[in-house]
């Protein structure tokens, strides 16, 4: 019996642990991406990371020989026992983007702990980079607190967020002030749907306030994957169109095997 054509493919992995998901791409020579897997990062980032990369397998018709390299980043990228390697959640997010819009631009990564602004000129070599406060606020573990306040499962509130008629100023730069805030909006009897929009404005807004943009944005990141309204929204912020990837919340995983196609490239002339 011959092999399927998926067995002769020679692949990539790149694996994001993150302090919420771990997240797992699978890449062929071109980049195209074959195979992928997200779950719950959990207590244990190696056993997780083998999870999600059994999945991916799977997903790609594969076998793990066939992965040629690995490379980690993320919260947990030093838990991945099957890398080669390692590489910072600023290059990784940087790359992933820039191989899905190959110009200068602006990556805006919202995450569950913390938001990237990355500028790359035109080769995909970075410029600058910034990271948000330590603080949670405009983050999406922002909204994971807020939803549980408000006893919305947080699947629901994007849907939510877009059925607001009135748009409420959430001010405050602490999610405690935030809390506070958002309970004298339910004391004053205003919609759950215009206090949820009201919460994503204000990620937006304490997003875009970290540094100016250049004319190209892309917006990238599992909360932007499962809140797709917060692109609409900074769109309205900054008065025009914002791109994402194809899966946004797996842009660190592929530029992750970006890094270890490249890098088996090179180890190759």
């Amino acid at each position: 019996m011959n092999p399927s054509p998926a067995a002769k493919t020679q692949i990539y992995a790149g694996v994001d642990v993150g302090a919420s998901h771990t997240k797992v791409a699978l890449i062929d020579t071109a980049g195209k991406l074959l195979g992928h897997a997200v779950k719950k990062s959990g207590v244990d980032f190696s056993a997780t990371a083998d999870t999600c990369l059994n999945i991916a397998l799977r997903m790609a018709d594969c076998r793990p020989e066939q992965v040629i390299r690995s490379i980690s980043t993320g919260y947990g990228r030093h838990n991945v026992t099957y890398a080669n390697g390692n590489r910072t959640e600023i290059g990784c997010h940087a790359s992933g983007c820039y191989f899905y819009f190959p110009e200068a631009i602006t990556v805006i990564d919202i995450g569950g702990q913390d938001n990237k602004i990355i500028k790359l000129d035109d080769g995909g070599k970075r410029i600058s980079f910034k990271m948000n406060r330590k603080c949670a606020a405009g983050t999406g573990a922002f909204l994971e607190e807020m939803s549980i306040r408000l006893d919305i499962p947080l699947s629901e509130m994007d849907a939510l967020a877009r059925q607001s008629t009135e748009t409420i100023n959430i001010g405050s730069y602490c999610t405690v002030f935030s809390a506070t805030e958002v309970l004298e909006y339910i004391r004053h009897g205003k919609k759950v749907q215009d206090i949820v929009k009201g919460l994503y404005v204000s990620v937006i807004r304490r997003v875009l306030e970290m540094d100016a943009l250049t004319e190209m944005v892309v917006m990238s990141g599992g909360v932007v994957a499962h809140n797709p309204f917060l692109v609409d929204l900074a769109e309205e912020e900054i008065g025009r169109k914002i791109h994402t990837p194809p899966f946004p919340q797996l842009a660190g995983a592929i530029g992750a095997a970006l890094y270890a196609r490249n890098e088996d490239i090179k180890d190759s002339e």
